[in-house]
C-alpha cells in the first residue's frame, strides 16, 4: 500500500498521543512518589518508637496503641476498612508461661533458667524417663552410629550464639523425626558465657512465649545445657566428648537413664492486624498486598534504658508502610488511582513467630488466588557495617523464588527511578541467617505468592534499647520507600497480572 502525506501525519499523531500517554503515566508515578518525604516518615516514626508504646510488644498496652495510630491514619487518608467495614483483623493468641520444669540424672537435679533453658517448652504427662545418648554434632554419618529411637540425645554445639542455637531448629526437627523423645543440646562454652546467655533467656522466655490459639506445638522440649550439666548427664568430661565426637567413636559414650519433667500455665492473649483497603479500578478484585509488622520485643526489666523501641525494626518498615498508603490515596483523589487494589497491611506477632501474616494466610480477607505479589518491608531504615562506606543499597529477597517476571521488573523499576544498589547476598536460602524464612513474606510464599523482602542489614543495635529514632538515616529510609512505591505502582497499573512461574520456596 502506497504511503501518502496524509497517512504519514495520521500515523504522526497517533504515535505521538502514544508516547504522551506512557509519558504521562510514568510522570504521575513519579509525581505521586514525591509525597514521600523524610518529614512524613520522621514524624510517624517518632511516634512508633516513642517510649510511651512500651517497645510494642504482641498483645500489650503500647503494641494496642500503635495498632490505634495506624488505624488513624488509614482511617484519616480515606482508605476502607476490608474487615466488615473495620481496620483491625483479630488475631488470637496463646500466652505459655513456664512451670515447674527440671531434668534429674541420678542425684543431680538440674533446673529451668538455672542449669539449662528451654527456647519453647512442650508439657510432659508427668514425669519422663529415657536413656540418654551421644550423637556427636548429629550429622547424618553419627546417627547411623548410634540407635535414638525412644532416647535422648545429646548434641555439642560449636559456640552458644544466638543464631547457632535457632538455627539447630532443623535438626531438633530431624532428631524428632527419626524418634528421638528429647534433645539436649550442649554448647562449647565457659560458665561465664553461659551465665549471661541463661539471665536474657530468662527474661525473654520467663515471662512467656505466644502461640496461636489453637495450634498444637510442634517439636519437641530442647534443653540447651550448661557444660558441667552435659558432663553429668553423660557421665563424661566435655573434652572427652569432643573427643569422641572428632574421632567419630560415639559408641565409647556410654547411656546413662534421665527423667524429666515439664510444665506450663496458658492464657488467652488478644492481638490484631491493621489493614486498610484501597480500590482498584478495572481490575479491582486482584490485590497488591503491602506488609510490615509493627510490634517489637517490649521492655527490660534492667539497665537505663528499659524501652526497646524497636525504630528500624520494624518502625520504619511500619513508617514507610503508612507512607505509601498515603501517596496512593493521594494518586486516587487526584484521579489516579491503580488499577488493582492494594491492601496496606501492618501485621503483629512476627517477632513471637510470624503469627499476624500466619492468621491472615489462614483467614483472609481477600482470595488468596487473587493476590498477586507480596511487598514486605521489615527494617529499611539503617545501614549495616557490610555498607559503611556506601549506604545506597537494600538487601531484596525473594524476588526471584516464585517469578522472574517480578525480578526482572524490579531490576527495571530500580534502575529507572531509585538506582540502588539491589544487594542479594541474603538471597541464598542456604545463608546461615535464614532471612528468606524469618519475615512475614514467608507466609505468602508459602502459598506461592510472588514476594519481596526489603532489608538493611543486622547492625549493631538489633533488638537492644539503643535502637531509637536518632539512628535512623531518613534519607535513606525515604529511597528505600520510594523502590517500593514504583514496584507496587507498576504491579498495580500493567496490564497482565504478573506471572508464578517458579517454585523456589
Amino acid at each position: 500500500m502506497k504511503i501518502t502525506r496524509k497517512h504519514f501525519i495520521s500515523f504522526t499523531a497517533v504515535f505521538v498521543i502514544v508516547l504522551t500517554a506512557i509519558g504521562q503515566q510514568v510522570d504521575q508515578a513519579a509525581r505521586f512518589a514525591t509525597l514521600i518525604t523524610e518529614e512524613g516518615l520522621r514524624d510517624k516514626l517518632t511516634i512508633l518508637a516513642s517510649d510511651a508504646l512500651e517497645g510494642r510488644m504482641t498483645g500489650t498496652r503500647g503494641q494496642k496503641m500503635a495498632a490505634a495510630f495506624i488505624e488513624h491514619h488509614f482511617r484519616e487518608i480515606g482508605l476502607s476498612g476490608p474487615v466488615n467495614g473495620a481496620y483491625q483483623q483479630h488475631v488470637p493468641l496463646m500466652q505459655t508461661t513456664p512451670g515447674e520444669t527440671y531434668i534429674q540424672s541420678g542425684n543431680d537435679r538440674f533446673e529451668n533458667f538455672k542449669d539449662f533453658f528451654l527456647p519453647a517448652i512442650l508439657k510432659t504427662d508427668g514425669i519422663q524417663s529415657a536413656p540418654a545418648v551421644f550423637v556427636g554434632m548429629g550429622t547424618n554419618e553419627e546417627l547411623t552410629q548410634v540407635d535414638i529411637q525412644n532416647k535422648v540425645v545429646v548434641v555439642l554445639l560449636p559456640d552458644i550464639k544466638m543464631e547457632t542455637i535457632f538455627s539447630s531448629g532443623r535438626l531438633v526437627k530431624a532428631l524428632k523425626d527419626k524418634g528421638a523423645l528429647a534433645i539436649v543440646l550442649a554448647p562449647e562454652c565457659n560458665e561465664q558465657e553461659f551465665d549471661q546467655l541463661n539471665v536474657s533467656m530468662k527474661e525473654w522466655f520467663g515471662r512467656g512465649s505466644l502461640t496461636l490459639a489453637g495450634s498444637s506445638p510442634g517439636g519437641m522440649n530442647a534443653f540447651v545445657v550448661r557444660p558441667a550439666m552435659a558432663e553429668k548427664l553423660v557421665k563424661t568430661s566435655f573434652g572427652k566428648l569432643k573427643e569422641a565426637a572428632q574421632k567419630k567413636q560415639l559408641k565409647k559414650i556410654k547411656e546413662n537413664r534421665i527423667n524429666w519433667s515439664a510444665t506450663y500455665a496458658t492464657k488467652e492473649v488478644s492481638s490484631e492486624n491493621v489493614l486498610g483497603y484501597l480500590e482498584g479500578t478495572d481490575k479491582k478484585d486482584e490485590f497488591i498486598i503491602i506488609t510490615a509488622h509493627f510490634d517489637h520485643i517490649g521492655t527490660n526489666p534492667d539497665g537505663p534504658d528499659k524501652v526497646n523501641n524497636g525504630a528500624d525494626d520494624d518502625g520504619s518498615g511500619t513508617s514507610a508502610v503508612m507512607q505509601l498508603a498515603e501517596a496512593f490515596a493521594e494518586a486516587k483523589k487526584q484521579g489516579h488511582g491503580p488499577k488493582r487494589s492494594i491492601l496496606f497491611m501492618t501485621v503483629t506477632g512476627e517477632e513471637e513467630g510470624l503469627f499476624g501474616s500466619e492468621w491472615y494466610v489462614t483467614h483472609p480477607v481477600y482470595p488468596l488466588q487473587k493476590t498477586v505479589v507480596d511487598l514486605n518491608i521489615d527494617m529499611i531504615g539503617r545501614t549495616d557495617p557490610n555498607h559503611a562506606s556506601d549506604k545506597n543499597y537494600v538487601y531484596a529477597i525473594g524476588s526471584d523464588k516464585l517469578s522472574m517476571e517480578l525480578h526482572q521488573l524490579h531490576e527495571q523499576i530500580n534502575s529507572q527511578y531509585t538506582k540502588l544498589t539491589l544487594d542479594y547476598t541474603y538471597n541464598d536460602q542456604n545463608h546461615p541467617e535464614q532471612l528468606y524464612y524469618r519475615s512475614d513474606h514467608w507466609n505468602f510464599a508459602k502459598n506461592n505468592i510472588p514476594i519481596i523482602f526489603y532489608f538493611d542489614g543486622i547492625h549493631e543495635d538489633y533488638h537492644k534499647p539503643s535502637d531509637e529514632v536518632s539512628k535512623i538515616e531518613f534519607d535513606i529510609l525515604k529511597k528505600r520507600t520510594e523502590l517500593v512505591f514504583h514496584t507496587a505502582w507498576a504491579l498495580a497499573n500493567r496490564e497482565n497480572r504478573l506471572k508464578a512461574d517458579s517454585a523456589g520456596k
